[in-house]
């Protein structure tokens, strides 16, 4: 079972009840943190959930919206008795940048390891969770992410005597080690069935549309998407500023048919957001406005 939570909405600036932009999920106890707005680690504690235990943090981009909260999350974490290393994922310049903001929180118990992404697409497999990045267009280098949780194929006995492999190496293989015994190699191939549908959760934040968000959102369990405007007349400064509308975002869902579409990062400036969503929803019927806190629990689909 993987936990969402949408801990900050806004975008540009905070708002009395709203934080900035933020997403936490939750896996096998190893958190995983997308962006750190400015009050993210407030809306952790409103949530109930630890800042322990996050052991991973990307960042779409370097805008202070998106990495404000990261210091004062660092010192907690190190106030925490945190002393395992924490993994920080994000566009190149991303060490400069930490570092920088580490000026007013420069003693951590806790090593900072740094994957700075180069490719258009890039892939960083870390406690459990499969990180897919992918470029997206904002007016600086910007990354979406994916976050799969993959299941193995079941293990299956009769293949396992068809291959006359002894019951001891059963355990091994089946937790993906490749077994020698008596002069014979066994692999894990020979024993367990073809992979099975796993968890799959799409986020992206400023950007245009594009068909790689489309693409990667492509039958996810959730997909988080920016919706900055709502009013059709702000359509010409979405695409100025490299943002997109409400109406943007579900059309990129009508194409990437995920479960339901969860609307975030929208203006401060947007009032009674809900009266939109009609509309929205007459493109892709399982939109949803996103607000502070909200969560889902998803589970790996039962077998047919």
């Amino acid at each position: 079972m993987l936990d969402v939570c949408l801990l900050g909405t806004a975008g540009m600036m905070p708002l009395p009840h709203r934080h900035l932009t933020a997403l936490m999920t939750r896996y096998n106890g190893s958190n995983l943190l997308i962006d750190c707005g400015e009050g993210t680690q407030v809306a952790i504690k409103k949530k109930g959930w630890s800042v322990h235990s996050i052991d991973t943090i990307c960042f779409t981009h370097y805008h202070a919206d998106h990495i404000s909260g990261l210091p004062g999350l660092l010192l907690s974490m190190g106030n925490a008795d945190r002393t395992k290393p924490l993994l920080l994922v994000g566009p190149k310049g991303l060490c400069k940048v930490v570092e920088a903001l580490r000026i007013i929180a420069p003693e951590l118990p806790f090593a900072i390891q740094y994957h700075e992404l180069k490719e258009e697409v890039e892939v960083v497999e870390s406690q459990g969770y499969r990180i897919t990045a992918f470029k997206v267009k904002h007016n600086v280098v910007c990354y979406g992410y994916t976050i799969d949780i993959l299941r193995a194929g079941k293990f299956s006995v009769e293949n396992a005597n068809k291959h006359e492999i002894p019951q001891r190496c059963w355990n091994r293989l089946q937790k993906g080690e490749t077994v020698e015994m008596d002069g014979k190699v066994y692999t894990p191939d020979m024993v367990m069935g073809a992979p099975r549908r796993g968890i799959k959760v799409t986020y992206c934040t400023d950007s245009r549309p594009l068909e790689i968000i489309a693409k990667q959102a492509y039958k996810a369990d959730l997909f988080v998407c920016e919706g900055m405007y709502a009013e059709k007349e702000k359509l010409a400064k979405a695409r100025q500023y490299k943002h997109m509308t409400f109406y943007e975002a579900a059309g990129l869902a009508a194409q990437a048919k995920p479960k339901q579409l969860w609307l975030t990062h929208f203006s401060p400036s947007l009032v009674r957001a809900e009266s939109y969503m009609d509309e929205v929803r007459g493109i892709f019927a399982d939109s949803h406005l996103g607000k502070d806190g909200k969560s889902i629990e998803l589970s790996f689909a039962e077998e047919e």
